[in-house]
C-alpha cells in the first residue's frame, strides 16, 4: 500500500489518521458519529482498514471538525508496518 500510485493509498491513509485523532481526542467511535452527524457504521466502516469505503471530501471535512483539527491533518504521513 506504500505505493502512492495506488487508487487506495491516500484513503488508507485518510483511515489511519481517523482513529489516530478520534483516540488522541479521547472519543469513541460513537461520539465521533454523533458529532460529525454520521451513523455509528459510517465511522467504523471508515475506519476499517478492510473495507473500501471512499469517503468524500465533505465527509472528512465534517469529521476533521467534529476532532478540533485541521483537514490536512488527515493526510500526515503515516508509520508503515513493514
Amino acid at each position: 500500500m506504500k505505493n502512492k500510485n495506488n487508487p487506495d493509498y491516500y484513503y488508507y491513509i485518510v483511515r489511519v489518521n481517523i482513529k489516530k485523532y478520534r483516540k488522541l481526542a479521547n472519543m469513541t467511535t460513537q461520539e465521533l458519529a454523533d458529532k460529525s452527524e454520521f451513523t455509528h457504521q459510517f465511522i467504523r466502516d471508515l475506519e476499517s482498514l478492510k473495507l473500501t469505503r471512499r469517503p468524500r471530501l465533505d465527509s472528512l471535512g465534517r469529521i476533521a471538525n467534529a476532532l478540533n483539527i485541521d483537514i490536512r491533518q488527515l493526510f500526515d504521513d503515516i508509520k508503515w508496518e513493514e
